[in-house]
């Protein structure tokens, strides 16, 4: 028994050292961060970087290249790529916004450190609103719409750009647009912009919760935006498009309802059809919020986007803001017990929904512009349309043609709201139906033969865009899941 009794004692110590040197060899658990004010008015991220270096490092990493072939949708020429041309991947888009800039050039973004840089280098076409172009690009927006007023919208790009100090001018979006420097709580710094839109929301900003807010500073940028003109097609403002709608229920009914309600945020003339146009450009915050799966969680954007990592002793968000698919899908496994793997194919699974539908409609909004061409062509030579007819049709063809724009300026490939995607596609594609419909009613009914199948010249839109940044790929081509395309040009 006494023999036993030391067997014990022996195996009892030797777990006990086992245990402390186990708890001794472990990696202490991760720190909050100790806050540090920064001074007032202080821009520069590298005195914001001394008293939180590995959120400054992190950040800094926004100016490097991902790999964009983890993507199926984003896909570049290589791990370097500069950015992805979606007019080369959705032709029809070339055939649409033919007429304006975003016909041109039209690139996916880059990390948020090039968001000045990328309008430099972009075909200056682009530039033509003016330095309202600047204002969810530059820390030194708020400062410029207040110092400047109305010239501010409307003066010269370069000219605004200027204003900036020198070492500042391709700074992008900073620590000070997102952080109160005393307390590095989150803040709204865009007043005139989002803080007046959410007031037409009816939500007062300083009511919004923690998650809320998470969201809400990436809604200073992630949104679309009118820009008003005067007569000599100036800017002369800024405002978001949601005075129809309301908190959580932002839709696309509501943004088209409000671009008919003002007719000065019709910025371009579309050269196919001759129509004035507004433009939609990446709507997240809008699509995301309207009734998501992750929205009605109580997810935010930084849950996904920025999740939160452990850099040296300390426990921090991630500041590189990537999307999940780039970064392993780490965010995901947070909530979701499935593997990577498992989780990048569902998302692959929605995107390849959502794009085949998209591809549809697109290419049937784009048959409808061209068919409108045919008709003004044959006004000018004498014929007479039934107006009730043509007038529907444009009414029709407007309805489809802001919905297929919506879905492809999101940046989700739909897959930040994919049930509403598809209800806006499907719409999209029914209501160019419809317009196609009453346009060849109206043109048989003037004596114009039309064929069955419309020749959209598509190559012709897409070749014609004057010089191009990025040179297309075919060995990279976009992967087509249906081969739509192919079926109409």
């Amino acid at each position: 028994m006494a023999f036993n009794m030391h067997k014990i004692t022996v195996s009892g110590c030797l777990v006990l050292i086992a245990a402390m040197c186990f708890v001794a060899c472990s990696p202490p658990e991760p720190k909050s961060r100790q806050t540090v004010s920064i001074p007032d008015g202080t821009v520069d991220p590298a005195v914001w970087g001394k008293a939180y270096p590995e959120e400054y490092e992190l950040w800094k990493k926004t100016a490097e290249p991902v790999d964009t072939r983890r993507s199926k949708y984003k896909t570049g020429m290589d791990s370097g790529a500069i950015s992805v041309d979606k007019l080369s991947q959705f032709p029809y888009m070339a055939l649409l916004f033919n007429g304006w800039g975003f016909g041109v050039e039209y690139n996916e973004p880059r990390g948020h450190a090039n968001m000045v840089r990328d309008q430099l280098e972009i075909d200056a076409s682009r530039l033509k609103s003016g330095g309202v172009c600047l204002s969810c690009k530059t820390p030194y927006a708020p400062a410029l719409q207040k110092e400047m007023g109305e010239a501010y919208y409307s003066g010269p790009f370069m000219e605004v750009l200027e204003k900036i100090p020198q070492e500042h001018r391709e700074l992008g979006v900073a620590c000070i647009d997102c952080h109160d420097n005393k307390d590095m709580g989150l803040k709204l710094s865009r007043n005139f912009t989002l803080v007046e839109a959410m007031r037409k929301l009816g939500k007062d900003p300083a009511t919004l919760t923690r998650q809320e807010m998470r969201s809400a500073v990436c809604a200073q940028c992630h949104v679309t935006y009118n820009i008003p003109k005067n007569a000599e097609n100036k800017s002369i403002g800024l405002y978001f498009p949601w005075q129809n709608s309301q908190f959580g229920n932002i839709t696309i009914e509501d943004i088209i309802l409000r671009i008919r309600q003002d007719e000065s945020v019709k910025e371009w003339k579309q050269a196919v059809t001759g129509f004035k146009m507004a433009f939609i450009r990446h709507p997240e915050y809008e699509f995301w919020t309207n009734g998501s799966t992750h929205f009605k969680a109580g997810a935010s954007c930084a849950d996904c986007h920025m999740p939160y990592t452990v850099a040296g002793v300390h426990k921090i968000s991630d500041h590189r803001v990537m999307s999940p698919v780039q970064a392993g899908m780490k965010s995901c496994k947070q909530c979701h017990a499935e593997d990577a793997d498992w989780l990048r194919e569902r998302v692959f699974s929605i995107q390849d929904r959502v794009v085949s539908i998209m591809i549809r409609a697109g290419y049937q909004t784009a048959t409808v512009a061209k068919l409108f061409e045919i008709t003004h062509k044959a006004q000018s030579e004498g014929k007479t349309m039934d107006q009730p007819l043509y007038d529907k049709a444009k009414e029709f063809y407007e309805e489809a043609f802001y919905r297929s724009l919506f879905i492809g300026a999101e940046n989700s490939v739909g897959f930040h709201n994919p049930t509403e995607a598809l209800r806006i596609l499907g719409d999209a594609l029914a209501f160019g139906t419809r317009a196609e419909a009453y346009l060849r009613q109206a043109l048989a009914k003037a004596g114009v033969d039309v064929p069955l199948k419309v020749d959209l010249e598509i190559m012709k839109y897409v070749d014609q865009r004057g010089e191009k940044k990025i040179q297309f790929d075919p060995k990279l081509e976009f992967k087509d899941p249906m081969g739509l395309q192919e079926k109409f040009f």
